[in-house]
Formats: C-alpha cells, structure tokens, sequence
C-alpha cells in the first residue's frame, strides 16, 4: 500500500472513530428543559420531589392481592371491582371461556349449547365498565345461532329478546352484592 493511501486510511478510521464517540456522546443525560418538566436535576425518569413518577398502572400501582384500605369498593389492584368480576365468572361458570382480560374488564365465552335445546347455541361477552360497585358497572351482549332448517346443518343468526342480557346483568349484580357482603362480614369477624 502506499503511502497516500495508508493516510486516507487513518484519516477513514480517525472519521469513523470520532463519529462512534460523537454517536456515544449525544446517549448520555440531558441538559435541556422541555415543557412540564421541572428545572434542575430532574426529569421523567429521575423524578425530584417536586415531580412523582408517571406508571402505566396509574397512581396507586399494580396491587394483586390486595392492597391498603381505601375506604372505597375496589377490591383487589385488577384494572375492574373485584366484586362483579368474581360474580361474573360465577354467574357464567356453565359456559367454556374463550378469553377474560381483567385488567381490560371483558369476559367472552365460547359457543354454549344447551343438551335440551341442541338446535340453538349461545356466546356471551361480559363488560365490566367500573372500579366501583355499581349496577350500571357491568354490560352483558349474548348471542345466539341456530340450526339452519335448509338442512346443511349451518349455524345461523338468531335475534334474542332484550331480557336476556338484563336477566344476566342482574344476576351477576345479586352474586357481587353477595361476595361483597360475606367479605364485610369476614372481616369484621376477625
């Protein structure tokens, strides 16, 4: 090699050199201020005490089991009250799950089919809209197929009746009260 084109090749290196320590420089801490964040050392992910950190679980954090008493009707730290997502799975435990999110508040089952009605199935998806207990906490959607009659055996759409999601919302409120009020008397039991 000679000796113009060593120097283009240090002076390559000494370029891509500089560029990684430039690059490995701009990763270090931050000095600017942007809006809402408070002046001086802090910042989103070295709060001050002047600024609490933000969670994705909200103010009181991811509580599993329980947590301190709030005086209000939470129950357990899952995203929904407790009491109507207990007496929810109680209420449809006939029914096989397909999915429950209980930090989402939805329960949906699979397609039920009655031994007594085999030409008729059911699937029910449950919404739990509130943290609190509240008879306007909880919103049930059933669906219902039957048998086609053409003779091919396909499930078709079948309309239900208004009273079959309400006698559902209110069956699951009757359980919830009753969870909550044997968990009162538990601990004042103590």
């Amino acid at each position: 090699m000679t000796n113009t084109g060593m120097k283009g090749a240090r002076s390559a290196a000494a370029a891509l050199a500089f560029a990684a320590i430039l690059g490995l420089t701009a990763c270090g801490p931050s000095t600017s201020n942007f809006p809402g964040q408070p002046t001086g050392k802090g910042g989103p992910n070295n709060p001050t005490g002047e600024q609490q950190r933000e969670s994705i679980f909200g103010e009181d954090g991811l509580k599993l089991f329980g947590g301190g008493s709030s005086g209000d009707d939470q129950g357990s730290g899952i995203g929904v009250n407790s009491f109507l997502w207990r007496a929810s799975l109680d209420t449809i435990a006939f029914m096989p799950l397909a999915s429950a999110d209980p930090f989402g508040g939805v329960i949906i089952t699979d397609w039920y089919q009655d031994p007594k009605t085999p030409g008729e199935r059911f699937k029910v998806t449950v919404y739990i809209l509130d943290r609190r207990l509240r008879a306007d906490g909880v919103k049930v959607a059933v669906f219902r197929q039957t048998r086609a009659e053409n003779g091919t055996g396909e499930w078709v759409d079948a309309a239900v009746t208004m009273a079959t999601p309400m006698q559902i919302e209110n069956a699951i409120l009757v359980r919830a009260r009753q969870l909550r009020i044997s968990t009162i008397e538990a601990t004042e039991s103590r």
